[in-house]
Parts: structure tokens; C-alpha cells; sequence
């Protein structure tokens, strides 16, 4: 039999030859990195409950756009040919996106609903081609197209009307938008377990950068010793929710998505551990890192109760989605770190009656104590887990 071209292969529905992430979806992903930082900004501009939503509800409509592509390159090499040329057109329409984040519900509405659906036409396209031999995924990528038009048209359609009816239909676009996966089933879609785990990895980097950004950019005034604190207390948070996720549970939640059976058991756990809980997760970290950014902006005021509930509140946000993961992975329940989400909530009304800079203080030393706790109570499993995953990962 003759064998197709290579550049013929790389868009049939055939799941990629390695599971690294390559650089041209690094490259992808920083893009989303000035995406994160708008979103943040537009909560800062608007410190109010409705900017927290406007910001959280732009922010999934981004993730979901991600979440999109992290699929696609699971299908498709992105280094190879036209794709290639098109992963690169994405990127610029995201751009443009990213750039209307602060005015996506006032002047710039339609250029970003414009552009955000120029990224996911770019997205079905590249997997019309890609399961052109495959009726079960092309059964797959039509009913997205389909969920993914009308999501599209609702965000158009909200740039010409305000007020309650802009946002009925952001929340309708973002309903049906996201819904469509689970509504029409999972079972034609095409994963790289190893690949689609590491890419919402290093998105959660990513994130996690972010809040290390905020450290810098709420600093509006001479660097004192209330500021190295308030820094310094920052980057114990960052470092927290890195330890938090990638210490164990990425590591046990890849190794369960490997041992899935591939088809609808391996793509519903995809779907709902990673497309799904990994925006909790990632609204949280913004949602500290506008708490950092206002924290920076003056350590010795009280928070108002906006930024107070963003720091705390997204903490406690972070460790539900991670309570929620285990429960959708490993089926049991994390309860010291449900016991802390509810303890950071609590404290949300101290916050603010005290300094920012104690706030922040708060959040850094609940965090150093469940770690503690969990690293002293699960010793030996947690260290059966990284030594034995460590040496399947080697001899795979």
C-alpha cells in the first residue's frame, strides 16, 4: 500500500508520535499569559463584585478557547506544514482578543467577539481536516462546531445590546458553549494522555506566574520594608500553590488519565479533570494575584472586601478545585484541604480589618501548615507515589 505523503499524515486523525509538548504550543500559550494578566486587569480597574464576574466570565471564555487547542494538538501536530501557518493566524486573533479583555463588555465587545471566533473557526477547521478518516471524531468536531457557532453568535450578538441582557446572553454563550462536550458525549475525541496532562501543567505555571507579575505591578511606590514583606509573603503563596498541585496530584491525576481506557472512560476523565476543574483552579490563582496587586498597592491599608474576598476567596477556590479533582480521579475526599478553603472563606471579613500585608501573612501561613500537615500525615504515600511514578515515567 502507498504511503501518504508526511505532510498528508499529520492531518489525518492519528495521535501524535510524542507526548512532549512542543515549542510552537509554548510559544501558543503565551499569548493566554497576556490574556490571564487582562483579566486581572480588568477586575483591578473594576474592583467591584460585577468586575470580579465580568473578569471571571472573559477569563472562561479564553480557557474554554485554550482548552480548545490543547485537544486539537493531542490530533494534530503543530509543527508540521499549514498547520503550522494557521496555529500561527490563531495566535495573532488571540491577541487581538486579549487586547479587548479590559473593554470586552463596552467599547471593544464586538472586535473581541470577532476575534475570539476567528481563533475557534481556526480550531474546527484544523479538526475538519484532522478526522476526515475518522468517523468518530468528525461525528465529535461537528457537534463542537455547532455549540462553538452558537457561543460565537451570542457573544456577537451581546456587543449591540447592555445591562442585564449583555449579560444573559455572556452566560447563555459561555452554557452552551461549554455544555456541548458533555451534552453530545466524549467518545469520538482523541487524546495523548501524557501530552494533554502536561500542557494544563505548565497552563497552571503559567497562571501561578501571574500572581508572581502582580508582585511586581501593584508596587506604585518606593520599595520599603513593608513592600519586601508583602513580596516576600507573596512568593511563599506562588510557591504554595505550586507545591499544592505538582508535588503529587498531577502526578497521580496523569498517571489515572494513562491508565484509563482509551475512547469514552479516558476522554471523560480528560474532560472533567482538566477542561472543566482546571478553570477553577486557574480563576483562583488570578483571583489571588488581584489580591497580591492590590495588596502591592499600599501593605498597610486594610483590603476592601472585593480584593479581600479575591485573595482569600481564590485561595479557598484553588483548593476546592483541587477537591473536587481527587474526587473525579482517585473517588475520595481531601478534607483538610476542604477544611481550609472553609477556614479562608471565614476569615474573609477579618481580612479586612487588618493590614493587607497581614492578609497576605495569613494566606502564605495557612497555606505552610496544610502543606506541613499533608506532607508529615502522608509521608510514606507521598513518597511511594513520586519515587514509583518516577520510575514507571523513566522506564516508559
Amino acid at each position: 500500500m502507498t504511503q501518504a505523503p508526511a505532510a498528508t499524515r499529520r492531518l489525518t486523525a492519528v495521535l501524535r508520535e510524542e507526548e512532549r509538548v512542543t515549542p510552537l504550543e509554548l510559544f501558543f500559550d503565551l499569548v493566554f499569559v497576556l490574556a490571564i494578566t487582562q483579566c486581572t486587569a480588568l477586575m483591578a480597574g473594576q474592583p467591584t463584585w460585577t468586575g470580579l464576574a465580568k473578569g471571571l466570565a472573559v477569563l472562561a471564555v479564553l480557557w474554554w478557547c485554550w482548552g480548545a487547542y490543547a485537544w486539537l494538538t493531542s490530533v494534530v501536530d503543530p509543527e508540521e506544514g499549514a498547520v503550522r501557518l494557521v496555529i500561527f493566524g490563531a495566535m495573532a486573533s488571540l491577541l487581538v482578543a486579549a487586547l479587548c479583555v479590559p473593554g470586552a463588555f463596552d467599547d471593544s465587545a464586538l472586535i473581541f467577539a470577532l476575534a475570539y471566533g476567528a481563533v475557534r473557526i481556526a480550531h474546527i477547521l484544523l479538526f475538519v481536516l484532522a478526522s476526515r478518516d475518522d468517523r468518530g471524531l468528525r461525528y465529535s468536531v461537528l457537534t463542537l462546531a455547532g455549540s462553538t457557532a452558537l457561543g460565537v453568535g451570542l457573544l456577537t450578538a451581546a456587543a449591540f445590546v447592555d445591562g442585564w441582557a449583555k449579560a444573559a446572553l455572556w452566560a447563555v454563550a459561555l452554557l452552551l458553549d461549554i455544555s456541548g462536550p458533555a451534552f453530545f458525549g466524549v467518545e469520538g475525541w482523541k487524546i495523548v494522555p501524557g501530552h494533554f496532562a502536561e500542557r494544563h501543567g505548565l497552563i497552571v505555571i503559567i497562571a501561578i506566574g501571574e500572581s508572581v507579575v502582580a508582585i511586581g505591578v501593584g508596587v506604585t511606590q518606593e520599595v520599603d520594608a513593608g513592600i519586601v514583606a508583602a513580596a516576600a509573603a507573596g512568593t511563599v503563596v506562588a510557591a504554595a500553590l505550586w507545591w499544592l498541585y505538582f508535588d503529587v496530584v498531577a502526578l497521580v491525576a496523569q498517571r489515572r488519565l494513562a491508565r484509563a481506557a482509551p475512547g469514552r472512560e479516558q476522554n471523560s476523565m480528560a474532560r472533567d479533570s482538566y477542561s472543566y476543574l482546571h478553570y477553577p483552579m486557574v480563576a483562583g490563582i488570578v483571583l489571588v494575584a488581584l489580591g497580591m496587586k492590590k495588596t502591592l498597592g499600599d501593605v498597610g491599608e486594610e483590603l476592601e472586601l472585593v480584593p479581600a474576598a479575591a485573595l482569600l476567596g481564590g485561595t479557598a477556590v484553588y483548593l476546592l478545585a483541587h477537591v473536587a479533582f481527587r474526587l473525579r480521579n482517585v473517588h475520595s475526599l481531601n478534607k483538610q484541604r476542604l477544611l481550609t478553603a472553609a477556614l479562608l472563606v471565614a476569615a474573609i471579613p477579618v481580612a479586612t480589618h487588618i493590614a493587607a500585608l497581614a492578609s497576605v501573612a495569613l494566606v502564605a501561613g495557612v497555606l505552610a501548615l496544610l502543606i506541613a500537615y499533608e506532607a508529615v500525615r502522608f509521608s510514606e504515600a507521598r513518597d511511594r507515589i513520586r519515587h514509583e511514578l518516577a520510575h514507571q515515567a523513566v522506564a516508559d
